[in-house]
């Protein structure tokens, strides 16, 4: 792993005595592709923001190289940020918007214009350098600001949530480009996004953000797959939640009450200290559940009984609201293939749930 090239160190924010980041510490590694993943208020962009240095701390230190920057303007930091509004400049044209930066900095004219044209080869826009803003369409605005901020060789891209005006097949398009591109560079990207689809498909890490700390860090599949609480688990995807409590416990696996069944899980994804009679969450993705028709099992002794209550067509996907016994309402995802029946589920079928022992996540109940 490259060494840090950002190092954040208890640093907190308060407004008016309303507190916003609360000792947050952190470390971005050179050229990798971070993810400020979080609903909105929970400081991620208040933490973009220190970074850039539009905001100051309250308390604590940012360090770009090793160096304290903290109190430095923006424009003396070697970073660069790109606003969900882009910020263009409309009377200039593509190539004098990104021209802008570099000749504030008194830059000569042939150097200049090698940079940019450079830049604009590397946006794919080169073709559109004389045109305005206004000429072109939302993900041509955008790969302007990004090679406007990328220009001036910053050591890290800032980027505040900058493909949520585009509409979803342009913002889908534009992911792609923004990963490829960040690769190409090799530049420290940190991005912030409230959708989670977004951070899990092109971050190499994700820092999931809850009122105002960091609640988990890990790799978009850690993160997915193996939540360090119900915040993230809830804000990551879909997730059914059971309250359950630990019946029996041994070196490699316990023992939980489910629905009235007695289940026997794996220890080994389940790291954290259990007790028995200790209270729990059990997390199951919709994905992980597997349902079956009543006349196809013979062996339910650690199946959920219930009843479909809605069937969602998504094309690649059926989602299914299954109620269970006890009324508790849980959805389930299969993947769709049209030559099989089985999935043709209706309203008010009876079904068996099942899932592959250890995909589950067993967290220590939160008061």
């Amino acid at each position: 792993m490259y060494p840090p090239v950002i190092e954040i160190e208890q640093l907190s924010k308060a407004y008016h005595d309303h507190p916003v980041l609360h000792d947050v510490s952190l470390k971005v590694h050179d050229g990798e592709f971070l993810t400020l993943l979080g609903p909105s208020g929970c400081g991620k962009t208040t933490l973009l923001r220190l970074i850039s240095g539009f905001e100051l701390p309250s308390s604590g230190a940012i360090k770009l190289h090793g160096k304290d920057i903290v109190g430095l303007p923006p424009e003396r930091r070697h970073v660069n940020t790109v606003f969900q509004s882009y910020a263009l400049f409309p009377h200039m044209t593509v190539f004098d918007n990104v021209a802008f930066g570099l000749e504030c900095q008194k830059m000569a004219k042939a150097q200049i214009k090698q940079r940019v044209d450079e830049m604009l080869a590397v946006v794919k826009l080169d073709k559109h350098s004389a045109r305005k803003p206004t000429e072109l369409s939302g993900g041509q605005q955008q790969r302007v600001a990004i090679a406007r901020a990328l220009v001036n060789h910053p050591a890290v891209l800032l980027l505040d949530e900058p493909l949520s005006s585009l509409d979803y097949r342009l913002r889908k398009n534009m992911q792609i480009e923004l990963k490829q591109l960040q690769r190409q560079l090799g530049i420290t990207f940190i991005f912030v996004t409230h959708d989670q689809e977004e951070a899990l498909s092109m971050s190499d890490r994700v820092v999931v953000m809850h009122e105002g700390m960091i609640a988990q860090i890990g790799t978009p599949r850690e993160i997915y797959e193996t939540p360090n609480s119900l915040a993230v688990a809830k804000f990551i995807g879909e997730v059914n939640v059971f309250e359950t409590v630990v019946s029996a416990l041994d070196a490699n696996a316990m023992t939980l009450q489910v629905e009235g069944k007695s289940l026997h899980l794996p220890l080994d994804k389940h790291t954290g200290s259990l007790e028995i009679s200790q209270p729990v969450h059990l997390l199951l993705r919709p994905e992980d559940l597997h349902v079956w028709d009543r006349t196809e099992v013979q062996d339910t002794s650690e199946m959920l009984p219930g009843t479909v209550e809605e069937v969602i067509y998504k094309g690649s996907t059926v989602d299914l609201i299954i109620r269970l016994h006890s009324g508790k309402k849980i959805l389930a995802t299969e993947f769709f293939d049209e030559n099989d029946e089985d999935l043709a589920y209706t309203k008010g079928e009876s079904v068996w749930l099942e899932w592959k022992s250890g995909w589950e996540v067993v967290l220590p109940r939160e008061s």
